[in-house]
């Protein structure tokens, strides 16, 4: 059951809303062979997720099948999807898998059952918050569904999932479950480009700190045509042949100066930047730039 994209929470009391996590959509099934992790794509990944694999070995069940998310957290709480693809590889110890749907338990078939009935028997199976267990069920907040987004994208969080009480399991996409994602535009300095076949460029971008510049992650580059011109030219200017300290290595990136700046759009909740785009071209060797004029 995967959600349909919206701008904006829908309100009422005939809604629940929780908080979009930042990680991989994973089932976990437990039945008389043992307890086995599965992606979104059907692929097991019970080695890959093996301390939370033996942590459901101690749920209140015998036999299930839970819905959720697979994540990090930071220091902070928030999920953090690049620590996640480290964690899995280097320290599973760190994944939290956040239950929020029961799809079978004990022998019952609970996908017609309406939500509230679901999430009721999931509750029971996962049991109270515990911080030694990495699995947690993910509480909801119903009604006020423009105040919770609201409150989530103050807390710098990517967005919440609303879902509509009464409604079925299905598969697919659905309208049933709405996700409003929560976004924000910030600046970065331009330290190169990177072509894959197929898809827009991408330009490698760094944030400013107190210790130098550090690597930020990609944007495409979907600048209106006179802006782009702009971009361009920039690069061919600031062409430089290695990259700079800190930065990725890449047989596929095209290094440059850090003298051009750019507002991006980017999805809140991570230090990398996410599903981002160029906006504006701002700054040019320190020469400041009015918004969306070439010059």
């Amino acid at each position: 059951m995967l959600p349909t994209l919206v701008d904006v929470a829908p309100d009422g009391d005939g809604w629940s809303h929780e908080i979009k996590y930042d990680g991989y959509r994973t089932q976990l099934v437990i039945d008389a062979t043992g307890v086995r992790a599965f992606t979104r794509n059907g692929h097991d990944w019970t080695a890959q997720y093996r301390p939370v694999v033996d942590a459901a070995r101690r749920l209140h069940c015998s036999r299930a099948i839970i819905d959720g998310e697979m994540i990090v957290q930071d220091d902070a709480g928030r999920s953090d999807f690049n620590s996640l693809r480290l964690a899995i590889g280097r320290n599973p110890e760190r994944l939290v898998f956040m239950a929020f749907d029961c799809l079978h338990a004990d022998g019952t078939n609970l996908r017609s059952l309406p939500l509230e009935q679901r999430r009721e028997r999931l509750e029971e199976i996962v049991g109270a918050f515990d911080p030694g267990n990495p699995i947690h069920y993910s509480a909801e907040v119903r009604g006020g569904g423009p105040d919770f987004f609201a409150a989530v994208d103050r807390m710098g969080l990517e967005g919440i999932v609303s879902k509509k009480r009464g409604s079925r399991y299905q598969s697919g996409r659905t309208k049933s479950w709405l996700k409003i994602k929560a976004w924000t535009e910030e600046e970065f300095l331009v330290v190169g480009t990177e072509v894959t076949p197929g898809e827009p460029v991408s330009a490698l971008l760094a944030r400013e700190t107190e210790g130098g510049l550090e690597y930020a992650g990609g944007a495409a580059v979907t600048l209106a045509a006179p802006i782009r011109e702009v971009f361009y030219a920039a690069t061919e200017q600031l062409r430089r042949d290695k990259p700079l300290a800190g930065m990725p290595r890449s047989k596929k990136a095209r290094w440059i100066e850090p003298q051009m700046r750019v507002r991006v759009r980017h999805l809140k909740g991570s230090d990398k930047v996410r599903h981002a785009s160029l906006v504006d071209v701002t700054e040019l060797c320190g020469v400041r730039r009015k918004a969306g004029l070439p010059r």
